[in-house]
C-alpha cells in the first residue's frame, strides 16, 4: 500500500527513517509539519519530501500531535489517514446518474433542513424536484410522500407510534416537492453513517425521473450519496472542501404556511426570528418536552404557529386540537438576497 509519511521536527530523521523501514507500507514521500527543534540541517527521512497531497493510498502520521486542516486535506481527496491508533477514512459514496445537491451541516439545529427546502422550492419553480431526506427517526424503509402532509395526518402518524416531525414530512409540507424519508444510525467524524438506507431512498427517488434531486444531511452525517454538488451549512475544514458553497451566516425568519387568526404563540427548535410576527408567546423549547408541557398549560390562545421539529406534533399540536384551537405549520425563510444569488447560482451549474 503506498503511503505518505507525515513527519515532524521533534523526532530525530533517524528515528523516523527506521519507523518507516519497520511500517508495513510502501512510503513514497513524505510531509514535514511542526517543530524543527531536532533538525540540525536538512532532514533525510529516506523519501523525498513533498508539500501537497500525493497520489498514495493512506497517510501515516508519525507525529504527537493531530492537525485538522491537514487530516481534512487527505480525506477529501480520498485517502485515509491513519495514526498509532487511530484511523480516519473518506466516507464511502454511492454514483447517482441524476443532476443532485447535498445539503450537509456541522452538527444538529444549523438549518440543514431550512436551506434544504429553500433549495426545492427555488429549483421546482421551473423544474421537478425530489427530496430525499435522512434522519435518525426516518423510516425503516424508504417511505414517499407526494403531497403535502396536513396537520391531522401527521398527527395519526404519531399517534401510530412513527416520528411524525421527520425531515423528509417536513420537506413535502413546506417545499411542496415529493420527498423520501429515510433513515440513519450513527455518523463518523468525516459524516459517514454507521448504517443507513439512503441508497435505496436514491434508487427511489432516480426511479421518479425527477429533473434534480435534493438530499438533505442528518446532524453532522452526510449522504452516502456522490452528488452533483454540496452546500455546507456551517464551517469544517473536510466538509468545506468537498463542498461548492459554503453558507456559515444564515439569517432565518420564521413565516407561516397559512394566515394567522387572533392570538398567536410560536413554537420553534432554535432561535428564528419572529419579530416580524404579532405573537403573544414564543417558545425555542420544541427538543425539551417537560417544559413544553408546563407553557402549554398556562397558553390561551387562538392559533399555534409551529416548526415542524422535535415535539410539534406529539405534543404541540395534539394539545392545541385537544382544545379546539388552530395550527399552522411555519417554514424558515433565509432572509439573505446574497444567500439566494449564490444558491441560484451554483443550480444553473447543477443544472447544466
Amino acid at each position: 500500500m503506498r503511503a505518505v509519511a507525515i513527519v515532524d521536527g521533534e523526532h530525530y530523521p533517524d528515528v523516523v527513517r527506521a519507523a518507516l523501514q519497520e511500517l508495513p507500507y510502501e512510503f513514497t514521500s513524505a510531509i514535514l509539519v511542526g517543530a524543527t527543534d531536532k533538525l540540525r540541517s536538512e532532514p533525510d527521512y529516506g523519501v523525498p519530501l513533498v508539500d501537497d497531497v500525493p497520489d498514495v493510498d493512506v497517510a501515516i502520521d508519525l507525529t504527537d500531535e493531530r492537525r485538522p486542516e491537514l487530516v481534512a486535506a487527505f480525506l477529501a481527496a480520498g485517502i485515509a489517514y491513519v495514526g498509532a491508533d487511530f484511523r480516519f477514512d473518506p466516507p464511502p459514496l454511492h454514483p447517482f446518474e441524476l443532476p443532485s445537491i447535498a445539503v450537509i451541516g456541522t452538527g444538529k439545529r444549523v438549518g440543514k433542513t431550512a436551506v434544504a427546502t429553500h433549495v426545492a422550492r427555488l429549483l421546482a419553480r421551473d423544474r421537478d424536484v425530489v427530496c430525499v431526506a435522512m434522519g435518525r427517526g426516518g423510516p425503516p424503509e424508504p417511505e414517499l410522500v407526494t403531497s403535502p402532509p396536513t396537520i391531522e395526518e401527521l398527527v395519526a402518524r404519531s399517534r401510530a407510534g412513527q416520528h411524525a416531525a421527520s425531515d423528509f414530512l417536513e420537506l413535502a409540507a413546506l417545499a411542496g416537492v415529493p420527498a423520501i424519508g429515510c433513515r440513519r444510525a450513527g455518523g463518523g467524524v468525516a459524516g459517514a453513517p454507521f448504517v443507513s438506507n439512503v441508497l435505496e431512498g436514491a434508487r427511489l427517488a432516480a426511479s421518479l425521473e425527477p429533473d434534480v434531486v435534493v438530499f438533505d444531511g442528518s446532524g453532522s452525517a452526510i449522504p452516502p450519496i456522490a452528488t452533483t454538488a454540496r452546500i455546507l451549512v456551517g464551517r469544517e475544514p473536510f466538509r468545506e472542501r468537498i463542498s461548492d458553497l459554503v453558507l456559515d451566516e444564515l439569517e432565518l425568519r420564521l413565516m407561516p404556511m397559512e394566515p394567522l387568526e387572533g392570538r398567536v404563540a410560536v413554537f420553534t427548535a432554535a432561535p428564528a426570528r419572529t419579530d416580524h410576527l404579532d405573537a403573544v408567546f414564543v417558545s425555542n423549547d420544541l427538543a425539551r418536552r417537560d417544559v413544553l408541557h408546563a407553557q402549554l398549560a398556562t397558553l390561551d390562545v387562538d392559533t399555534y404557529l409551529i416548526e415542524l421539529k422535535a415535539a410539534a406534533i406529539d405534543v404541540v399540536a395534539e394539545h392545541a386540537l385537544a382544545h379546539g384551537r388552530r395550527v399552522v405549520l411555519a417554514r424558515n425563510e433565509l432572509v439573505s438576497p446574497a444567500v439566494d444569488e449564490r444558491v441560484l447560482a451554483l443550480l444553473e451549474r447543477v443544472a447544466a
